[in-house]
This record gives structure tokens, C-alpha cells and sequence, in this order.
């Protein structure tokens, strides 16, 4: 175990910095430049050279990769090229938004998808049955900005249950306001999140439904709850958590688009500015920080498949790992 955690943890490193270095060059790929951002309008070559020099952009690439390089070993963001504020501490800022709004969808996805996914593998003849599995089947065309749009118009502007969008100015202090604020999202991130996260747990039930160990234990008498709770949900589970940790990695990227449409002070919006901006110290400190969320998720789902299933503990030649 101990080799093993050592192989990941070293392709971890050389994920990030391999992800980190096209991140880098892409986006000096796009068109623009951030001193325009800061002049105004009919500027001569000699104002736009200057701001360039002042912001660094003139160096090479390969210099100005070893600088954000340096800092990054630090942990350190850099300053935004707009605002000249340390893009660390404008991500913190804005993290108390966009985190508990992907936990808590994804909490909420799990808590629906699992349930009824094994409901469809189950009674997945029934007329409800193939219902639930069609129109999970549909929430998966669905795009997740739509269903923001569609929640606003039927419980903020119809109802006027929910506010359509923004966010408290004192954040938590209020905690109910804030989770007012965050219920419409939640909402529309778990909807196009369980719908895709439903068939995976339907796929991976009506595999162990049809296994022979579980025949063999009810033929040994077992109730089928019985058979299934010590038999089947260990062999479910162990493809079910990979699917989890890529949707926890897919939630917390739809969170982020989902923050345009409500108007949430997150991550989204503030990775739309740098776009629009050529920010770049902000989008690669955006871009990085969720890189290696998704990388140490993946990470985390990995070693939770070793300790469910045994069978991954061993190496190709039989022996433990």
C-alpha cells in the first residue's frame, strides 16, 4: 500500500505540472491583451508597450512560465494584472460561495441517485420504472444553465418562493439568508447531476441483481434484503464511488458555470472577468486550483476503491500490493 501511495502521489505531482504548463501555454494562445484592458481607447503602440513592460506580459513565454512557476512553488497566485489585489486572497474571498454550493448539490445528487437508481434496477419493468429511467435519461440532454433558468422563471418570478439570484453582502453571517440564496443552484446542479449519476448506480445494481453469488445466497435461503446488504452493496459500491468522485469533480465545475446565471459572487464569475480581461494571473489561479481539485479527487477515489474492494490491492502478479 505503502508503493502504491507513493506511484500516485508522484503522478499527482506530474499531472499538475503537466496540466499547469498547457494551462500556461493555451492561454497565451488566445488572442488579446490584457494592456488594453487597462487603457483607454485610441492608445498609441508606445502607451500599450509600456503598460506591457510594466505588467510582464512583454518577456518571453518561457520566462514568464518560470516566474508564475516560482511563485506557484510558494503558493503564491500572484496579483490580478486589473485590480493589482493578490489572486489568493480574491479565490478565498470568494470560495465560502462556491463550495458549499457543490457540496451541497452533490450531497443532495447522492442522496436522490442512489436511492432511486437501485429503486430502477429493481423495478425497472414496472410503468414507473422505465418512467423514472426515461426521464433521467432526458436529464442528461439537458443543459445545466437551462434548468437554472427554468427553476427562476417557475419559483422566483411564478411562485416567488426562492430569490432569483445574488448572494447576502455578510455571507454566513446569516446562515439562513445564505442558504436561501443557494437553494435555486443546489437545486439545478443535483437535478442534471442525479440524472446522470441514477444510471450509474441503476447500471451498477443490475449487476449484482444478475450475479451468481447472489443467486447462490438466496438459494442458501437468504432474504434478498439480506443477500444484497451482505453481498451485493460492497460489489456495487466499488464502481458507484469511482462515478462519485468523477460527479463531485463534475459538480464542482458546473458549480461554477452555474454561478453566472445566479449572479453569485464565486468562482465563475470571477474566472468570467479574467476571460473577459486577459487576466491571466487569475485564470491560471483559478484554472490551477480547480486542476488539482479534480487530480486529488480522483486521488481520494482511488484509494477508496482499494479499501472497498480487495481485489484492487493486488497487483497483477497475485501479490499484495
Amino acid at each position: 500500500m505503502i508503493a502504491y501511495l507513493r506511484r500516485r502521489v508522484l503522478l499527482l505531482a506530474v499531472s499538475f505540472l503537466v496540466a499547469s504548463c498547457v494551462l500556461f501555454l493555451l492561454l497565451r494562445l488566445l488572442p488579446g491583451d490584457p494592456a488594453n484592458a487597462l487603457l483607454p481607447m485610441g492608445a498609441t503602440p508606445e502607451q500599450v508597450a509600456e503598460v506591457r513592460h510594466e505588467l510582464g506580459t512583454d518577456l518571453p513565454p518561457l520566462e514568464q512560465f518560470a516566474s508564475w512557476a516560482r511563485k506557484m512553488a510558494t503558493l503564491d497566485l500572484g496579483r490580478s494584472l486589473i485590480s493589482s489585489l493578490p489572486v489568493g486572497s480574491e479565490i478565498a474571498a470568494r470560495l465560502p460561495v462556491t463550495v458549499p454550493l457543490t457540496l451541497l448539490a452533490f450531497l443532495l445528487s447522492v442522496l436522490v441517485a442512489v436511492p432511486v437508481g437501485f429503486f430502477t434496477a429493481c423495478r425497472g419493468r414496472t410503468w414507473y420504472g422505465s418512467l423514472i429511467g426515461a426521464a433521467s435519461q432526458f436529464g442528461l440532454a439537458v443543459p445545466v444553465f437551462w434548468v437554472g433558468i427554468l427553476l427562476i422563471d417557475l419559483f422566483a418570478l411564478r411562485l416567488r418562493l426562492l430569490p432569483a439570484g445574488g448572494f447576502p453582502v455578510d455571507g454566513w453571517a446569516h446562515p439562513g439568508a445564505a442558504l436561501t440564496a443557494l437553494a435555486l443552484p443546489v437545486l439545478t446542479v443535483s437535478l442534471v447531476m442525479s440524472a446522470s449519476l441514477i444510471r450509474y448506480v441503476h447500471s451498477a445494481a443490475l449487476d449484482v441483481l444478475d450475479s451468481d453469488y447472489l443467486r447462490t445466497a438466496r438459494a442458501l435461503g437468504a432474504s434478498f434484503a439480506g443477500a444484497v446488504w451482505r453481498h451485493g452493496l460492497r460489489n456495487a459500491a466499488a464502481p458507484v464511488v469511482s462515478v462519485l468522485g468523477i460527479e463531485l469533480a463534475t459538480t464542482f465545475l458546473g458549480a461554477v458555470v452555474v454561478e453566472g446565471v445566479f449572479a453569485l459572487p464565486g468562482l465563475g464569475s470571477m474566472l468570467v472577468r479574467g476571460f473577459a480581461q486577459h487576466d491571466y494571473p487569475v485564470i491560471q489561479g483559478i484554472l490551477a486550483l480547480s486542476t488539482f481539485t479534480v487530480l486529488v479527487i480522483g486521488f481520494l477515489t482511488d484509494l477508496v476503491q482499494r479499501l472497498i474492494d480487495p481485489r484492487l490491492r493486488r497487483t497483477t502478479t497475485g501479490t499484495p500490493a
